[in-house]
């Protein structure tokens, strides 16, 4: 049984610049995995840099408020909301609350360094 606590995660700025602590990668983890899982966090004012990734991914939104950007397409998300990002599209996502932006991000096939590129 594979079990772990987001807060026993390594937090690292992730390239697109937000906070991130991965949960889950077949390659770091004893999990026979097609994805990876990570929680991303936002400050209140900021916004993540535009990038896109060459998988798709999928955002949920936990906590705050946010204005999610997907090409020429924008629209407010919160708390409940998921979010679909097709592989090679521009993609970022702004605070607009008050409070931190929280978010699962699921990445498939699973995240890699190469894939991601910043715009």
């Amino acid at each position: 049984m594979l079990i772990k606590h987001e807060k026993d995660c390594l937090e690292i700025i992730a390239n697109d610049g937000c906070h991130l602590r991965e949960l889950l990668h077949p390659d770091r983890d004893a999990a026979n995995i097609s994805y990876s899982l990570a929680i991303a966090y936002v400050e209140p004012g900021k916004a993540t840099y535009q990038h896109y990734l060459r998988q798709s991914e999928v955002y949920y939104l936990i906590e705050g408020i946010g204005r999610m950007h997907i090409a020429d397409e924008v629209q407010e998300v919160h708390p409940g909301d998921t979010v679909y990002i097709p592989p090679n599209k521009n993609q970022w996502i702004e605070n607009i609350g008050e409070n931190v932006l929280v978010f699962a991000a699921l990445v498939s096939p699973p995240w890699r360094d190469e894939d991601d590129v910043r715009i």
